[in-house]
């Protein structure tokens, strides 16, 4: 009798044998997928706080962000072992970033600098860096930064959580311009929902912040980057009068608030942007796709109407945007745009005493000449130009107001050539995203980079990456434009 059952009972036992093995791989993946997008979905809403509290500029609600993304960085590395999937190929774009966290860790710990005060017994050396406690916190910051790219790059793989970080980014700063102009009309004394927010009041010719944020520059860079996919959004093909209706709904009033709040890189930077993202549309996909096939007559028949409505909407959106500036504006507009040439000739009676760019940057490339390699590390600007600063002291400028040249003076030509690193291999990347036929997602990249190349004009007057939830829309942005969907989850990506 057993001799007759043993073909049945060897299988059995064999399973029986392998039932625990499969049973711990199932609860692996099972673990694995739970963390999946709890992972995404929490970077999200760790984004959306950090834009509340000043757009997270205190040291101790920077501490909180810093912790939160460094324990989802946890997760990552917990998700990756059991699913056995840790990065992807846009990964590389954090390798130069890397590499800066590398220098700044340098610039404190290498004793190279010469200086008359010894700071080590016995040596006449110091750190490369004129703060190391500065620097220190940057390379926080930075690493924050790092590991907060990494998991949009490794968790975004679905069309889903790609219109998740649009909506998100977008959401931001509607969220934000919604904030700024409540301000506007209710606030009448110090302290609206947060502490540090002053009344227009307290200064009638502008220069207090506007939203959420103590400077109102720092709103306008966050402006920037959502009213780019905005734009991306509303000029995408096909066009659908509902897309686009929500979309006006949205710029118009983010336009119209980085008019009130004053900001005249803000305005230059939009301005350009628009322009930018015309080029854009008409050189990348999806318009370039439109001339592939057929003779002369297909060709006008096809991309006669995409060109005349897209020509329509931007020069419609450029009509709006200057009478924005005219209606809305009003005298502390005005004044603003006109002390534009104090900003590049000082005023004899501020000439001890105020700080403008044309007397920052100067002593800024004086200071860069005598640091040229390594710099004067990262964070420690604020210390090493006051050997370089010849006015009263009255006001000192604690950046460069250029990001430009705050790089090349923080991190010499070393972190230029890093910065250099990091632009070729975001190109590089971009040009593989676009190569993809989806008009949405190709649109969206161009969005992102509208917003992008916006931040990069307006950074060479401002520096309002330095503020946490601007680098984190920034990084967000780049997301947006590189990352690319795995073949078999791309489903109709319909907004």
């Amino acid at each position: 009798m057993s001799s007759v059952l043993e073909p049945v009972r060897q299988p059995f036992e064999e399973v029986l044998q392998t039932r625990p093995s499969a049973a711990r791989i199932s609860a692996q993946d099972r673990l694995a997928r739970l963390l999946d997008p709890f992972i995404f979905y929490s970077v999200l809403v760790v984004f959306v706080l950090a834009a509340i509290p000043y757009g997270t500029v205190e040291p101790w609600w920077k501490a909180i962000f810093e912790c939160a993304i460094f324990a989802l960085g946890l997760l990552w590395i917990i998700e990756g072992m059991l699913s056995g999937k840790w990065l992807v190929r846009q990964h590389r774009l954090l390798v130069p970033l890397i590499a800066l966290v590398a220098l700044a860790v340098v610039q404190i710990t290498l004793p190279l600098r010469n200086s008359s005060v010894s700071l080590v017994s016995g040596t006449g050396l110091q750190p490369i860096s004129f703060s190391p406690y500065e620097t220190q916190l940057f390379i926080y910051d930075l690493m924050a930064l790092i590991v907060a790219g990494g998991l949009l790059l490794r968790y975004t793989t679905t069309r889903s959580r790609l219109k998740s970080l649009v909506y998100v980014v977008i959401g931001i700063g509607l969220g934000s311009t919604a904030f700024g102009l409540a301000r506007r009309a209710f606030q009448t004394k110090p302290g609206f929902l947060l502490h540090f927010l002053l009344p227009e009041s307290a200064e009638p010719m502008g220069g207090v912040g506007f939203g959420q944020f103590i400077n109102h520059n720092h709103f306008a860079f966050l402006a920037e980057m959502s009213l780019g996919l905005v734009l991306g959004l509303m000029l995408s093909r096909p066009l659908r009068m509902t897309r686009l209706a929500w979309c006006l709904a949205v710029a118009i009033p983010m336009w119209i608030a980085v008019v009130y709040s004053g900001s005249r890189g803000g305005l230059a930077s939009i301005t350009v942007q628009v322009l930018f993202i015309a080029l854009l549309i008409f050189i990348a996909k999806p318009g370039r796709e439109l001339l592939r096939e057929g003779n002369r007559h297909d060709h006008v028949r096809r991309f006669g109407p995409f060109l005349v409505k897209r020509v329509v909407l931007i020069a419609s959106f450029l009509i709006v945007m200057v009478l924005g500036i005219v209606w809305v504006g009003g005298d502390p507009l005005a004044y603003k745009l006109e002390s534009i040439r104090y900003e590049v000739g000082v005023k004899d009676s501020d000439k001890y005493t105020r700080t403008y760019r044309s007397s920052i940057w100067p002593m800024t490339w004086e200071m860069i000449k005598d640091h040229p390699i390594v710099g004067v590390g990262f964070g420690g600007y604020w210390i090493a130009i006051t050997k370089y600063h010849k006015a009263s002291g009255e006001y000192t400028p604690q950046e460069a107001h250029n990001d430009y040249l705050e790089l090349l003076s923080s991190g010499g030509l070393i972190g230029v050539a890093i910065g250099l690193w990091f632009i070729v291999g975001f190109c590089k990347s971009v040009l593989n995203r676009l190569r993809y036929g989806d008009p949405l997602p190709s649109a969206l990249s161009i969005g992102a980079l509208a917003g992008i190349f916006a931040v990069a004009i307006h950074s060479i007057v401002d520096f309002g990456l330095h503020i946490t939830i601007n680098a984190l829309l920034f990084a967000t942005l780049m997301v947006i434009a590189t990352v690319t969907i795995p073949p078999g989850r791309q489903k109709p990506f319909n907004v």
